[in-house]
């Protein structure tokens, strides 16, 4: 029997660039499958054996109407609800619209969670490789890193397997060393494929290497992360309580934590292509790669058997 390990879903997003609708929801598979399903089927297949959704209460019962019930007859599932009031009083200082981030969206699952978890985003396809990467590094037997430093690793994904061929996409761009140890991560914008070159930015455009590792927002922490990040998030509240758009967000958080030497980070390497729902278009590119997957035999026409 395997060791206890929990996948942590970010499913309280609102999908502003969608177009509307609860693009977590929207089915991209042959028997009304949803982008999480085969999340939830590769983690389960790699070892993880309980699910935590991250979601909003507005959403509740179509969630769980839609994907809650058939996951929870194949894994342990819990629901934490991500609210923007869920805040320390003292802070409560403005009636926020805006979600605070996902620090904060991991946050509220504090309470759900006393083993090694991985967190994912609910919209984004990862493949099989990250999933049994990841398990198999939190299940591992290691020292404890000296000075009481946080364990963490990351799925890193090649930067030409996550573009969109509808828009341009937001990428963290990651600095690893020589021991595979994750050094910092660069957010970069507006990255989009244009004659033959991958480049990023705006006003001033500058190419990137296709080849480059990138972060899709896929961590592994030991329980005791939990801990920091809410110490982190205070400190965030703390300058951020009045703002109506700040977000305390997990790349630029952890890249804080290795830049002070509070953490270390072991980039474990996906080969898979990603698949991600950020435009209305992407809808079909993603249901086109299902399909040519379960052709290949890597998935069950119908996903679960129940």
């Amino acid at each position: 029997m395997g060791k206890n390990c929990t996948l942590v879903i970010m499913a309280a997003g609102i999908g502003s660039r969608y177009g509307g609708g609860i693009k977590q929801l929207e089915p991209v598979g042959p028997d009304n499958e949803i982008i999480m399903d085969y999340s939830v089927f590769d983690a389960v297949e790699a070892g993880f054996n309980k699910v935590v959704f991250i979601i909003r209460h507005d959403i509740e019962k179509e969630f769980i109407e839609r994907i809650g019930e058939r996951i929870s007859r194949n894994v342990n599932v819990k629901y934490v609800f991500q609210e923007t009031s869920d805040i320390p009083e003292s802070h409560r200082k403005i009636v926020r619209k805006k979600p605070w981030g996902t620090c904060h969206a991991v946050l509220s699952a504090k309470d759900e969670i006393s083993e090694p978890f991985a967190v994912i985003n609910a919209d984004d396809y990862y493949g099989k490789q990250a999933y049994t990467e990841l398990y198999n590094y939190l299940t591992s037997d290691r020292e404890p890193l000296p000075d009481g430093k946080l364990d963490l690793c990351m799925a890193g994904f090649i930067l030409k397997n996550t573009l969109s061929d509808n828009g341009a996409v937001t990428r963290g761009v990651c600095k690893v060393d020589d021991n595979g140890k994750l050094v910092g991560i660069t957010e970069t914008y507006n990255i989009r494929r244009e004659d033959g070159k991958v480049l990023s930015g705006k006003q001033e455009t500058s190419e990137l290497d296709e080849d480059s590792r990138v972060s899709m927002n896929m961590w592994g922490c030991p329980p005791e992360f939990m801990e920091k990040l809410e110490e982190e998030f205070e400190s965030f509240l703390c300058q951020n309580d009045e703002s109506e758009t700040a977000e305390s967000l997990l790349p630029i958080m952890i890249d804080g934590l290795l830049k002070r030497g509070e953490a270390e980070c072991k980039m474990l390497e996906s080969h898979d292509r990603w698949f991600g729902v950020t435009y209305k278009e992407d809808k079909q590119a993603v249901a086109d790669a299902i399909a040519e997957l379960i052709r290949s035999g890597a998935y069950p026409e119908k996903l679960w058997k129940n």
